[in-house]
């Protein structure tokens, strides 16, 4: 895919946006999962605090004590990170074991009786530890005594778990990731897919196979069909009055050209066989090129055409019995090779138009003999023209059948080979020269792209 796929963008985007949602989710789970583990560790050391103040009071000499200590064991085991200690205003204090000699340094705000707070201090060894702390108001004598009862646990009870939490959440995200990832692809494939659709339908039109673009599309790109569809008919008006200006140039011409011809008889019947000659050649070239203008112009837009099944063996003989009243047609013998059944892949008039061009040109050209052939059951796959003629040099072959190739360039040969080459790849087809059995040209219709040598003798694909 190119810089410029919206394929190619879209999943960009896409891969973008879910990366970083997915990093977005990876800290907030985090953030998530420690405020939990804060809250459970805190919820512990408030159920000590309760326990060291239902414990807690003053003795008989007046100091401070405690009836019962918290029963968890890591309370006696030295830095363990689970600590208490109670401490009144008098400036008794008791601790766990697990404090050592340390003293917790509690902050200077002092909660209200029965408020608990909690905070981060710093604890023995370089520990982080967070503390629940609270006041209690003991009776003793006349004036009661404050005691500040403190729990705390180092923050690697919360740290660990985190960090294994985010361990396992990782491959997880990761897993999840892949799976949104397929899930954007074939999102995207489905978005794109009536852009395919159209691309085909484009294709469809171009190939003659439909005229339209269907609009039974999404809503999104349904705009746009409607206007390649407008297009598509404002392409057919225009051909259509292309096709209506050939029609009237050739109907404007034809009596010019009928009066021409009626004069160079006249001419020849007075004995000037050299200008009636001349006059005759140049009405012969100025029908031929009104003829390839007619042909351009029923072809003109309409991409290739739909294969049809068009009987060989009927429009032969009409163009061959039209071919027998010319001067040039009555002097050879065609020989037909052609079943009744076969059949070739043109519309009927595009069918006439090749048959009358290569029969004319072979007429025009042969001494005495046309010989056609057609190899195929029922369809036909190839249609050879032949004539006992000089046939064309090789080196002339391509030029006489090259698109846009004048009379003039092209030496013996007229316009026709062109107008057939034209209309057979409109086809699919493709007409190529080869020398005679016969002695002259042989010109053979297949299926297929055209092929030539172009005048650096550089192969060339049409």
């Amino acid at each position: 895919m190119s810089g410029r796929s919206l394929r190619l963008r879209l999943v960009a985007g896409g891969a973008a946006a879910l990366a970083v949602a997915l990093i977005a989710a990876a800290f907030g789970l985090a953030l998530l999962f420690e405020r939990h583990a804060t809250r459970v560790v805190s919820d512990e050391l408030e159920v000590v605090l309760r326990q060291l103040a239902g414990a807690a009071e003053v003795g008989s000499d007046g100091r401070l004590l405690l009836t019962g200590q918290p029963a968890d064991p890591r309370f006696a085991v030295p830095l363990s990170g689970l600590y208490w200690q109670v401490g009144d205003d008098r400036g008794d204090v008791l601790r766990s074991r697990s404090l050592w000699d340390t003293v917790l340094a509690l902050p200077d705000d002092r909660p209200l009786p029965s408020a608990v707070h909690h905070h981060e201090i710093g604890g023995p060894a370089g520990q982080q530890l967070l503390i629940a702390e609270r006041m209690l108001r003991l009776a003793d004598g006349e004036q009661d005594r404050l005691v500040r009862l403190a729990v705390a646990a180092d923050r690697v009870r919360i740290e660990g778990p985190r960090a294994a939490f985010i361990a396992d959440l990782l491959p997880a995200l990761g897993l999840l990731g892949l799976l949104l990832a397929g899930a954007a692809w074939v999102q995207i494939g489905l978005g794109l897919a009536p852009l395919a659709a159209i691309r085909r339908g484009v294709a469809a039109v171009r190939a003659g196979a439909s005229h339209r673009l269907v609009t039974d599309v999404p809503a999104e790109v349904r705009p746009l069909v409607e206007e390649v569809n407008a297009l598509l008919a404002a392409q057919e008006a225009a051909v259509e009055r292309a096709r209506g200006r050939a029609a009237d140039l050739a109907h404007g011409l034809k009596t010019p050209l009928a009066a021409l011809a009626a004069d160079s008889r006249r001419l020849r019947e007075r004995g000037q066989a050299d200008v009636a000659a001349d006059l005759e050649q140049l009405g012969d070239a100025m029908r031929r090129h009104v003829e390839r203008e007619l042909v351009r112009a029923r072809l003109q837009g309409g991409g290739r055409r739909p294969a049809g099944a068009t009987a060989l063996a009927p429009v032969l003989d009409g163009v061959v019995a039209t071919l027998a009243r010319t001067p040039a047609g009555a002097r050879v013998r065609f020989e037909i090779s052609v079943a009744a059944d076969q059949t070739m892949p043109f519309e009927r008039a595009d069918l006439a138009e090749i048959l009358g061009n290569l029969l004319d040109n072979a007429a025009r050209h042969a001494r005495s003999r046309v010989r056609v052939r057609a190899k195929g059951a029922g369809a036909v796959t190839t249609l050879t023209v032949e004539d006992d003629g000089p046939g064309v040099p090789e080196p002339a072959r391509d030029a006489v059948i090259r698109r846009g190739a004048r009379l003039d360039q092209s030496p013996g040969s007229g316009l026709g080979l062109a107008i057939v080459q034209e209309v057979a790849e409109d086809y699919g087809w493709h007409l190529t020269l080869a020398t005679s059995s016969l002695g002259g040209l042989a010109a053979t219709m297949r299926p297929g792209a055209s092929v030539f040598h172009n005048d650096q003798n550089k192969l060339q694909i049409l």
